[in-house]
């Protein structure tokens, strides 16, 4: 049955009505107002612009050919068909606009007074954080907003996006209860891991070594599938405290602790491994990569916090089995060398020698005399200086929120100057260069 002249006219005022509110989706760059020190980072703003330019344009070119279809099946389709039709070309269109809020919701914070230059200097930060010497990958733009919560997250570059499409960009959600502190490192900065792990493909590297140790573990089979289900975490966490140090596990006891009941929890469908024995990893890979007895402190304290006494003895013994299992598997973790690694180990590759407490305690002293150097120095090494002499006891939590704030609206404005500065350094260059040649081009035809 041929569609009736009502039904053609509603659907396609209703397709005409999704390209006009779709023509007035704007650029971020024409609707967010910020100062320049907020904004987010050339690489992620033209990243995020080009893809949703090409998003829109996709849509529209959709909603078109559903036109042009419409008019041209008005004797040969039925309702029913055009109404299928239009009902996937709208659901397309939602599903563009909610990447659209997606992203809006992470630059509409830069606008916030204050927040807005610490979020882009935290962006800053996380770029620190990711990139490793070597030339092994290259980092994508990383963009920072704040949400409620005690965790973080993260929605990894090229992934997939709501309604399609791979996401051009990563995008950190940080907690907003953790600005500005040094604890804001260890949420930042172990989701900065999972992207890491992805470019070098830790995970799925991983994976099989240690279902091979599960095949042959024997009685302590469950030890290591319980550490390969739980490896993605794990890896973001030793990230952590290989970029920043004894900050990785205190931030980290701050996010899980929580009432007793969840510290002890075990879900089979969970990817984070129990809090409890979570924290007491995060100690032993901190005693590893650098060994200070204050990874036994923390251990220590950490047990006062939620003893064991009071457990069923089949959780204490399986808690003791994956403790006795902890120096083995950061060893392997330690030594892996995969592929994209191109033969160095990932303790070679993260540069933790670095990052000593010795050597981080000996540069807080240094800054305190000549804090101009704290400035110049590496941002995810800033936090590691500033954790340790946090759980050293020579900083205050006053101290320390006001020297980070001080230090992230330093880093946005640095970012943004020498942005700026290449920018018009580019072209200079460019309009010299076109001088030059109009020079001799002027030159060889006067000759």
């Amino acid at each position: 049955m041929a569609i009736s002249p009502f039904a053609m006219s509603m659907l396609e005022q209703e397709a005409r009505s999704l390209q006009t509110r779709l023509a007035r989706v704007r650029p971020f760059a024409l609707i967010e107002p910020m100062v320049p020190a907020a904004a987010l980072l050339p690489a992620a703003q033209s990243a995020v612009e080009r893809y949703l330019v090409l998003g829109r344009r996709e849509l529209h070119d959709l909603v078109a050919g559903f036109l042009t279809w419409l008019r041209g099946a008005r004797y040969s389709a039925s309702a029913a068909q055009a109404q299928r039709r239009f009902t996937f070309v709208r659901l397309k269109f939602n599903a563009t606009l909610t990447q659209f809020d997606l992203f809006n919701d992470v630059v509409t914070q830069r606008s916030e007074h204050e927040n807005g230059v610490w979020l882009s200097g935290l962006d800053v930060v996380a770029a620190d954080a990711l990139e490793l010497p070597g030339d092994y990958y290259q980092a994508p733009p990383v963009i920072c907003y704040l949400d409620r919560g005690p965790g973080a997250a993260i929605r990894r570059a090229r992934t997939r996006l709501p309604g399609g499409g791979e996401s051009p960009v990563a995008i950190v959600r940080v907690p907003r209860e953790r600005m500005v502190g040094s604890g804001i490192a260890s949420s930042l900065i172990h989701e900065v891991g999972h992207q890491g792990a992805a470019l070098l493909d830790l995970v799925t590297s991983l994976r099989p070594v240690l279902q091979g140790l599960q095949r042959n573990g024997g009685a302590q089979a469950v030890v290591w599938q319980l550490w390969e289900r739980w490896i993605s975490e794990i890896v973001a966490d030793f990230w952590s405290v290989a970029r920043v140090g004894v900050v990785a596990t205190l931030g980290l006891i701050g996010v899980v602790s929580l009432p007793r009941v969840f510290v002890f929890r075990l879900n089979a469908d969970d990817p984070h491994p129990i809090p409890w024995i979570r924290v007491k990893l995060g100690c032993a890979i901190g005693k590893a990569l650098y060994p200070h007895p204050q990874w036994d402190r923390i251990g220590r304290m950490w047990e006062s916090f939620y003893p064991l006494d009071t457990l069923d003895a089949a959780t204490r013994d399986l808690l003791a089995q994956l403790g006795a299992s902890m120096p083995g598997f950061i060893s392997l973790m330690m030594h892996h060398r995969p592929r994209a690694l191109r033969g160095r180990s990932l303790v070679e590759a993260l540069d933790v020698k670095a990052r000593q407490p010795a050597r981080l305690a000996l540069l807080y002293r240094a800054w305190c005399s000549a804090p101009q150097r704290m400035y110049r120095a590496p941002p995810s090494l800033v936090f590691a200086v500033l954790g340790q002499a946090r759980a050293d006891g020579h900083v205050t939590p006053e101290d320390e929120s006001v020297v980070l704030a001080k230090l992230l609206t330093h880093w946005a404005l640095r970012a943004t100057l020498d942005t700026t500065y290449m920018c018009a350094d580019a072209a200079y260059h460019a309009r010299a260069a076109k001088a030059t040649w109009q020079h001799l081009e002027h030159r060889l035809t006067f000759q």
